[in-house]
């Protein structure tokens, strides 16, 4: 029987020096994982990444830090190498890459854009296409998306309009890798109580969205909380596998598709 336990495994985190993808290191290396390539985008996040990576050493797995830019084909490529190089083959890919923009259509730049096309989607893609290539049979990958994607709001179009391909990635990939056992998701939080959240939003629009939630006067914040994506993370990348193809939105009733 194949083993789809976290125990004894290799995960690669892209986005993984800090807040979620820096709970979900630690909470991997607590359920077990071997070793974790902890991906960060540059020098502001380069002493998180080292920190996170002490911590998942100190919970008694290997950690290795690995800084690139993911906006290119070639950089995904290196990540997935260099990562395996320092740590072997990789059993459990995740990307929580992402990249926020709360602005009106009619002012939004064709920079701007590009910038959040390379971002939110072209990245996603090309971690997808490297995780594919190279992670070990009976792996798993998750990319984490948003809950806007359930959402009929304004200001968020480039956002929430170029993490919506990655849907579209996810199920074409879990055909194309199902064959070797390869189980494909996106997980898509609702608005998190992180520094992501703070710093496009008004006063108005933070009590706003922590009031949003269905679940929300139980939350410690209003807001999504890390702690409460992570549970669904690690079964999504364990005994969570016979799910497949799927965008699955976590938000405490924020949003439905």
């Amino acid at each position: 029987m194949t083993d789809h336990s976290i125990a004894g495994k290799t995960a690669l985190i892209a986005g993984g020096g800090k807040n979620l993808g820096g709970l979900i290191a630690r909470e991997l290396a607590a359920a077990g994982a071997r070793a974790i390539a902890i991906h960060y985008n540059g020098d502001r996040t380069k002493a998180a990444a080292e920190e996170t990576a002490e911590a998942v050493r100190a919970l008694g797995a290997q950690a290795a830090i690995f800084q690139a830019d993911l906006t290119t084909a070639a950089a995904n490529a290196q990540l997935f190498a260099d990562a395996e190089r320092a740590l072997g083959k990789i059993n459990i890919a995740i990307n929580t890459v992402g990249m926020v923009l709360k602005k009106p259509i009619v002012e939004i730049s064709e920079d701007e854009y590009d910038v959040m096309a390379a971002v939110n989607s072209k990245s996603a893609f090309f971690f997808l296409k490297e995780a594919g290539k190279n992670i070990s049979d009976h792996g798993k990958v998750l990319t984490i998306v948003t809950s806007l994607l359930g959402a009929f709001t304004p200001f968020y179009s480039v956002y929430e309009g170029l993490k919506a391909p990655v849907e579209h990635f996810t199920r074409a990939a879990s055909k194309e890798f199902g064959a070797r056992g390869i189980s494909v998701n996106a997980i898509g939080p609702g608005p998190m109580d992180t520094p992501f959240f703070y710093g496009q939003e008004s006063a108005d629009a933070q009590a706003y969205h922590k009031g949003a939630a269905s679940l929300s006067a139980y939350s410690r914040t209003g807001l999504t909380d890390i702690e409460d994506i992570v549970p669904w993370v690690k079964l999504l990348v364990s005994s969570g596998w016979w799910m497949t193809g799927q965008t699955i939105l976590v938000n405490g009733g924020y949003t439905t598709k």
